[in-house]
């Protein structure tokens, strides 16, 4: 296996306009992580018909019997899949294992949804969580090695925009469904089951995506690579009328052609990179999660009730995909570090500004730009971490970087339980905007640039 025919390969996929043929393979991840996210959604939006139900403690009673249980099982799947099973990605191929991680998790889901007991629901969120986890970490790494170099910013942003198109679907079928009962059943369970939902695509999704011919050349198998990236280019060169495609890119340094191992993270030049994105991470989701996650019981802190907090939810929750949808328009323009400095920074700001609301209007208002900001942090971090590293340890460099967004989310969870006990909502936010302060200075300070390089070359 020679290492210039991996060059070779990259830089013809790199050099493809961004053509009805390219988008669609973007369009058929987005539309498998749709059903990540309704997945990962729903864990506050069901969480007051739990409570109502009795399979979840009201927060004020103890923050390790409450929501925050619920909340830390299913981030604990997710620290468990990413840092644990991330590497799957890397050893089986990227296109495997997107298929089997959504239907790992649409299966245990529907298994959840007819738990009656504390401990099943529990123990099959985490199973989930699981699934979810690693279909994150596939997610960013196949999509990050299909798309052209130029296009891997607004790949990203419309990605995301999908996907968070379905958190206003879960806040609106929240508010309609968990108050109520549906032919017998209750309202949350049947939440849950159409988020299961998704195991009923997966083969429709299979079909229409390769398997990333980056990771095919790194495992030596240079003629499946070379006959999917000729399948890629025709269909490119048919959207364009049969034009002549752009001339082929100077190709980037050749990665280093070796078997992956964990250890690699921890050299030069990845172990500055990986320090810097577990610090990062850490943060990050505690403004991003701290406020999603627990946005109905925020609001119902005010006083509102059950209805009420649900419907207000769901306004806020519409914002969800136009962060990214905004993005699009500045994601290959703007180096990708500074946008997530500049959405850490709005995150603390509308965070500061929600805690001293009291009226209803102003109070959406801060959730919408906080929401707005959270999504383009996002969508932003996802294509970051995925080009810090080469295609040998990409999946299992960003499943461990990720896992510590997922261990900060289960120790979060409790966190925010604790400080609404004892400071209320300003509490709450005042420790998400300390926790930005982080993401700011480890990102601004620490975070290479990598808009417009090639993945090789930004990894070599």
């Amino acid at each position: 296996m020679a290492e210039a025919d991996i060059a070779a390969i990259t830089a013809r996929l790199d050099r493809l306009p961004a053509t009805r043929g390219i988008w669609h393979l973007v369009a058929l991840l987005s539309i498998g992580g749709a059903f990540e996210f309704y997945d990962l959604f729903f864990t506050g939006y069901v969480v007051p018909g739990l409570v109502r139900d009795g399979l979840l403690a009201h927060v004020r009673v103890g923050i390790f019997t409450g929501p925050a249980a619920f909340v830390a099982a299913t981030f604990g799947g997710l620290f468990i899949g990413t840092i644990a099973f991330g590497f799957i990605a890397d050893r089986f191929g990227r296109r495997p294992i997107f298929t089997f991680s959504l239907l790992w998790y649409s299966l245990s889901t529907a298994i959840m949804a007819f738990q009656h007991t504390a401990s099943g629901l529990l123990i099959w969120r985490l199973v989930a969580g699981l699934g979810i986890g690693v279909e994150l970490v596939t997610i960013d790494t196949y999509l990050a090695e299909l798309v052209p170099k130029d296009l891997r910013g607004r790949a990203f942003a419309v990605n995301q925009m999908v996907q968070f198109s379905v958190v206003p679907i879960v806040a609106l079928l929240a508010w309609q469904l968990v108050p109520r009962t549906v032919g017998g059943m209750a309202g949350w369970r049947v939440v849950v089951l159409i988020g299961a939902s998704g195991a009923l695509f997966v083969w429709f999704l299979r079909r229409g995506l390769p398997e990333s011919p980056r990771w095919l050349a790194q495992h030596g198998r240079i003629a499946e690579a070379e006959r999917i990236t000729a399948r890629i280019e025709a269909r490119v060169r048919a959207d364009l009328a049969g034009a002549a495609l752009p001339p082929l890119l100077a190709a980037a340094a050749p990665e280093h052609v070796a078997k992956g191992a964990f250890i690699e993270i921890w050299r030069p030049p990845y172990r500055g990179r990986t320090i810097m994105l577990m610090v990062f991470q850490f943060f990050q989701t505690i403004g991003f999660y701290g406020f999603a996650s627990w946005v109905p019981t925020l609001i119902a802190e005010r006083g509102i009730h059950l209805q009420g907090s649900l419907l207000y939810s769901f306004i806020i929750a519409l914002a969800n995909p136009f962060g990214p949808m905004i993005a699009i328009a500045f994601a290959d323009r703007i180096e990708r570090k500074w946008q997530i400095v500049g959405a850490a920074l709005g995150i603390a700001l509308a965070g500061l500004a929600f805690s001293v609301q009291r009226q209803v209007p102003a109070l959406i208002f801060c959730g919408v730009v906080l929401t707005l900001c959270a999504n383009v942090l996002s969508f932003a971090f996802h294509a970051y971490q995925s080009e810090l590293y080469p295609t040998r340890i990409r999946a299992r460099a960003v499943g461990f970087v990720y896992s510590w967004s997922r261990l900060s989310a289960v120790l979060v969870s409790f966190m925010i339980a604790f400080l609404l006990q004892w400071g209320g909502v300003a509490a709450v936010f005042v420790f998400i905007a300390g926790a930005m302060a982080m993401v700011i200075i480890a990102i601004g300070g620490f975070g290479p640039a990598t808009n417009g390089r090639q993945l090789e070359a930004i990894s070599e």
